[in-house]
């Protein structure tokens, strides 16, 4: 009996995600007293897995699986759980998997808890420790269901290394096509170096720009840090940046480790989508604006002399320390 854990991919390559849930996974395993079983779909390299301390691979190569489908990926899901008699099966926090999980859930008729920010402070009751109230608070929630399906807060928990060698078996899922009752006709995907959901570092910018044309020094500061570009819900609104971009409560959820907000002014549902971030820094002009109460560090200024200055001494600092 393992614990299994759902190993994202996307064009063959896993996101910064699998690694953290295959890390959470070896530690839940460990305090269990068993081994942990990843499944990858349409993943290349799923031997790799064996870094973060997974012990075995069920590898689905499925031509039909090549789009995310929240119903016949849960389906994958359940008969990988059925055959390695997995109990306890862990997920990610991403926008698809708060679709998978919810179904998963449900054909298992097990119990689901989201939001885990740490490895369960007990196995036996289990009982985990995720954020409530939009991450104001938390709770520490017992699950009493035979089946534990458990979503890891992305950036949370962390990827740990934990080497062994892992074995790679392949799994063939019976899936008819009733389980395909909706099929994606096409996706929209912003480009670019960073994606929002796996940047380590995100540099958004609000209404305080002034207008679109203002957006290159928000673009050339993310590229001097390696950062992925985002915006308020008021700006993707106005048609200045695409809507794949805003983040929020409406928009996608950030857990960062460094979160530059420009010329944002810090409404409650921009907040909740971003509190999870580590470090959380604020360029605004006004010095009563609210979230220079949630940042770790502000500055009060003009982003338009304010961010130049930045970008010129990173340029610098990065020079001299090549």
């Amino acid at each position: 009996m393992s614990v299994l854990v759902y190993t994202e991919s996307e064009n063959g390559k896993f996101k910064k995600n699998a690694t953290e849930v295959a890390s959470f996974a070896h530690e839940v395993a460990r305090q269990m007293d068993t081994t942990a079983t990843a499944v990858s779909i349409n993943a290349n390299d799923s031997g790799n897995m064996g870094d973060y301390g997974i012990s075995k691979v069920l590898n689905v190569t499925d031509e039909k699986l090549k789009t995310f489908n929240a119903q016949a990926y849960a389906h994958v899901l359940k008969q990988a759980a059925e055959k390695e008699g997995a109990k306890v099966i862990i997920v990610s926090s991403s926008t698809d998997t708060k679709f998978l999980a919810p179904i998963l859930t449900a054909l298992l008729k097990g119990g689901y808890v989201p939001n885990v920010v740490a490895a369960p402070d007990s196995i036996s009751p289990f009982k985990v420790k995720r954020t409530v109230f939009s991450n104001k608070g938390f709770a520490h929630t017992e699950l009493k269901s035979d089946i534990k399906v458990i979503g890891v807060s992305n950036n949370a928990f962390g990827s740990v290394e934990n080497k062994t060698t892992a074995t790679v078996e392949s799994f063939s899922p019976s899936l008819d096509g009733n389980i395909f009752g909706t099929t994606s006709v096409s996706i929209d995907k912003v480009v670019g170096k960073a994606t929002i959901a796996d940047a380590d570092i995100v540099v958004s910018g609000g209404r305080g720009l002034k207008g679109p044309e203002n957006w290159g020094m928000i673009e050339e500061l993310a590229e001097v840090l390696g950062a992925a570009t985002a915006c308020s819900k008021p700006v993707s609104d106005l048609g200045w940046r695409p809507h794949g971009e805003h983040v929020g409560q409406t928009g996608k959820p950030v857990a960062s480790n460094l979160y530059i907000a420009i010329g944002i002014s810090g409404a409650i549902q921009h907040l909740a989508g971003v509190s999870a971030s580590k470090v959380k820094v604020v360029i605004n002009s006004d010095p009563e604006a609210p979230f220079f109460k949630a940042a770790d560090y502000g500055v009060v200024g003009d982003a338009f002399e304010v961010v130049p200055t930045l970008i010129e001494k990173l340029k610098k600092f990065k020079t001299q320390n090549a």
